[in-house]
């Protein structure tokens, strides 16, 4: 039988939680983050990420069948939180308390895990600081059929990040995201592929719109930072800078998750045409 913990005021294990949600650096260090939404925890359970405990309402009368499903799954830490505490961690009113939350452990990925087949599909987030971006992305390279999410930079916002979590609505779980400190890890790693991918930058300054450009085949996408583009590295080391055409009377750019998504919706009309 599951042990259940009983937590009804700010214990050491509550504040444990609310660090997983607004701190970072003990969110990696503790390496799991908190998952909100019926969607998003069930993909994370159908796709088999490691579940560490579920949270649920203590004061709630009955709980759904979806949540007592998963209450039901043997080893698994549970956690009977009161509601008032549980609408905290969910990020919601103390009236709407969350049925459930789950801990889940963050999984350690590299490039080199990552599997490789001729028509591979893969789009870089540039040193990205939203983390409502980078999830909306995610969202995006899951539904436009990428087969990975390579986010550089050292300081880049965070995929675990509740913000991102919540905007990927659950794509995260479905489609592999990997961390990379620098462009150079990335061109390193790309081009040891027996089918390397051409890789093709982002940038209103681009000579051909991206139309132009042949994404049949194997490629790497690069969209760059919200405020300054690509850095001086994927400038360089990017086969090939393509456009996005917008209208002349634009007040201003597409922002990063929307300029991404076009890039990926522009790479499977290629491949689908």
């Amino acid at each position: 039988m599951a042990r259940v913990l009983q937590v009804s005021v700010r214990n050491a294990r509550f504040q444990q939680w609310e660090t997983l949600l607004r701190n970072r650096t003990k969110r990696h260090r503790a390496g799991s983050f908190l998952v909100q939404g019926v969607r998003p925890i069930s993909l994370a359970v159908e796709h088999g990420w490691n579940i560490e405990a579920l949270l649920y309402d203590a004061d709630r009368p009955r709980l759904s069948d979806w949540a007592r499903g998963l209450l039901e799954r043997p080893h698994l830490e549970q956690a009977a939180v009161a509601a008032p505490l549980l609408a905290e961690l969910g990020e919601k009113e103390d009236d709407n308390p969350p049925e459930l939350l789950a801990q889940v452990a963050i999984p350690h990925r590299k490039l080199a895990d990552l599997p490789f087949r001729p028509d591979w599909l893969g789009i870089v987030i540039d040193r990205p600081t939203s983390p409502g971006n980078v999830g909306s992305l995610i969202r995006s390279a899951d539904a436009f059929g990428a087969d990975a999410v390579i986010i550089t930079g050292r300081n880049a916002a965070d995929p675990y990040d509740p913000k991102a979590v919540r905007a990927s609505t659950g794509s995260l779980f479905a489609m592999p995201v990997v961390s990379a400190a620098s462009a150079h890890e990335v061109v390193e790693w790309a081009r040891k592929q027996e089918h390397a991918p051409a890789i093709v930058g982002t940038d209103e300054r681009g000579e051909l719109a991206l139309s132009a450009h042949d994404l049949r085949g194997p490629t790497l996408l690069v969209v760059g930072n919200e405020t300054t583009g690509m850095s001086k590295s994927w400038f360089e080391l990017a086969d090939a800078t393509a456009r996005i055409p917008m209208s002349p009377k634009a007040a201003s750019s597409l922002n990063a998750a929307n300029a991404g998504s076009v890039a990926l919706y522009e790479a499977a009309r290629q491949r689908t045409a």
